[in-house]
Parts: structure tokens; C-alpha cells; sequence
């Protein structure tokens, strides 16, 4: 069997549970990291038992060592690590979002082309069984009328934010806020389904960094309506929920989808109608949820394709058009747009 040799840039506690699902797979080698710090390095690499360390991004992109690399950086790192990486023929798992704007995604797209590596964004839901069983089923509930979505998630950080320390999950200086880091789960879901909408009208609550905290938004397709709600300074136990003449279906939760349920049109839940129960759909699996992405990513790069077809190149340029309207109706800048 050959070993992918990965090299991993970024040592948060995303890259921790990314390399635990990867290891599921045996063909998964992980060989290197780089961190800007040596002891930064040495101590991820101490943790998870890797023999190289780099402090230099430009000589791990060239090394000879690896084959491919997982970006876990900041936001406003992704793209520019990215081309790096490609430019020296590595092929990149690069997290989500996949670039600060949609001109930063159309720059990631060409090096991906022009170099013949393989490029996909670490959207960890899509990948997974029970995605993959939403989009089996999905013909079972007819015309689709609605996609509504939601993902609110209180933060720990909104609390030191309050007291007037401004962490990087606040920080537009890092592209971040609460539609790169959560609400992008609730929109990927519905381009990778539905595709690009007709219309965008927006909401939210832009906090006194110049990020934003949270949002509410409207999207128009032709025949359906969508509508996603996300934010990092409240909770919410809203589910996931596609709409149709003929049935529902219900992803317990969008970032991590533990149960899909179907219910035709009249269930007994309904209290009227033909009495058909509502019906676990979910997809039973062993794995780590994380093992999909990293799986998806390494039968890409066996197979000498340059993009997945879930997790596609059209489907990240797309999603971040939509985010970049978003934060223009907003006004959520980042330094990246100037670029």
C-alpha cells in the first residue's frame, strides 16, 4: 500500500482531531509540521509523533519528504500557504473557509490547475455518511421548498470580548467572525444540494471589532426559499431541515450530523394524514467523523484528480461569493479585500 506523506501546518486542536481521524486511514502518514515557533513545533510533534519539524513554510513546501499538506491556519494565511505549497507540486486539504474572499478561492483554483495538484477544502459535514445519505433521499420529499439551517454556538471567547480583549476568533485582521468560522456550515450544505441562489438579502450584528457576531439570511431559488441563522455570541438548538411537498427531511445538527430523519407528507407525528411513522435515514458507520474528508482527499490524489466532486472547486468559489455578499451587506471588511 503507498503511504500519502503528509505534512500538517498549524498545531490547534482542529489539526488534533483531523490527524485522529486520518490515522483511520492506512494510508495516512504523517511526516512533518510546521509551526512558526521551534518549540511550538516540537511539542505538537512530541504529542503526535512526528519526525520532522519545520519553522519554514517554504522548506517544507519543497521537501522532498511529503507528498501533501493539511492547512489548519488562521483564515488569512489559507490562500497564500496554499499557492505555496502547490507551487513546490504538494497537494492541499486546506480547511474551511477556504480563503479569506472569493478572489483569494480563484487564485487557490488556478495554482491547483496550473500545478496539477489536488486542492479541496476541509468541509467536514459534506464528506460524511449521513450527508451523503441526505442527498440519496432527497428525491423522497418531491419539490423541495425550503432549505433552513442553523448553527449558533455561544463562544468562549465572546466573554473575554465583553471584557475588552479582542481574541483571533473576533479579529477581522484574521478574516475571522462568526460567518467564516460557523455560519459557513449552514451555506456549503446548501450550495453543494441546491447550487448558487438568485438572491441574498442579509442580517446581522457586527460587533464593535469590525467583525461580525452574528447573522440571519434569506436566499431566493427558483421554486424554494432558504434561509440560514448562525452566531458565536448565542446559542441555539435549532436543527437542520429541508422542506418538501411530499416530506421533511432533519439533520439533528449541520457541523457534525449524528441523525438524518425522514417524514413523508402526513405523518403520524402530524396528527393527521396516512400515519406513516418518520424514519431514521441515518447512515451507520465506526469511523471518525473526520476520516471522510482525509479519506475523499487521499482517493483524490491516487485517482490524479485535481478537486472532489462534493467538495468541489465550483462549490468553495460559490459558497465564498455568497459569504463575501454577505459581508458587503454587512459591512464586515478584512484587510484581505484590499489586497
Amino acid at each position: 500500500m503507498k503511504k500519502i506523506r503528509f505534512g500538517v501546518v498549524g498545531t490547534n486542536f482542529i489539526s488534533d482531531w483531523v490527524i485522529a481521524g486520518a490515522r483511520q486511514d492506512e494510508r495516512f502518514e504523517l511526516v512533518a509540521v510546521y509551526s512558526r515557533k521551534q518549540e511550538t513545533a516540537d511539542a505538537f510533534a512530541a504529542k503526535h509523533g512526528i519526525p520532522y519539524t519545520f519553522v519554514s513554510l517554504e522548506e517544507m513546501a519543497s521537501s522532498p519528504l511529503i507528498d501533501a499538506v493539511y492547512i489548519a491556519s488562521p483564515n488569512f494565511l489559507h490562500a497564500k500557504q496554499s499557492i505555496l505549497c502547490m507551487r513546490h507540486g504538494k497537494h492541499v486539504l486546506c480547511e474551511k473557509p477556504l480563503a479569506s474572499n472569493a478572489a483569494e478561492v480563484r487564485e487557490m483554483i488556478a495554482a491547483s490547475r496550473k500545478y496539477g495538484v489536488a486542492l479541496m477544502e476541509a468541509m467536514k459535514p459534506t464528506m460524511t455518511p449521513n450527508f451523503l445519505a441526505v442527498k440519496e433521499n432527497l428525491h423522497r420529499i418531491g419539490v423541495v421548498r425550503r432549505y433552513f439551517s442553523c448553527y449558533c454556538q455561544y463562544s468562549s471567547r465572546y466573554d473575554k470580548f465583553k471584557e475588552g480583549i479582542v481574541l483571533n476568533a473576533f479579529n477581522p485582521e484574521l478574516s475571522n467572525g462568526a460567518i467564516m468560522d460557523i455560519g459557513v456550515y449552514t451555506i456549503y450544505p446548501m450550495v453543494v444540494l441546491f447550487g448558487r441562489p438568485k438572491r441574498i438579502d442579509a442580517s446581522g450584528i457586527v460587533l464593535s471589532s469590525g467583525a461580525d457576531g452574528q447573522g440571519a439570511v434569506n436566499f431566493l431559488y427558483e421554486g424554494m426559499n432558504a434561509t440560514v441563522l448562525y452566531s458565536k455570541i448565542a446559542n441555539s438548538s435549532l436543527p437542520t431541515e429541508i422542506q418538501g411537498e411530499d416530506g421533511n427531511i432533519v439533520l439533528d445538527r449541520v457541523n457534525i450530523i449524528g441523525k438524518v430523519t425522514f417524514s413523508p407528507r402526513g405523518t403520524a407525528a402530524s396528527g393527521k394524514g396516512s400515519g406513516s411513522e418518520p424514519q431514521d435515514i441515518s447512515a451507520l458507520t465506526d469511523k471518525d467523523e473526520y476520516y471522510y474528508e482525509v479519506k475523499a482527499f487521499i482517493d483524490l490524489i491516487e485517482a490524479g484528480k485535481l478537486e472532489s466532486g462534493i467538495n468541489s472547486h465550483e462549490h468553495s468559489l460559490i459558497t465564498l461569493e455568497i459569504i463575501d455578499e454577505i459581508r458587503r451587506q454587512l459591512g464586515v471588511v478584512y484587510p484581505a479585500d484590499k489586497r
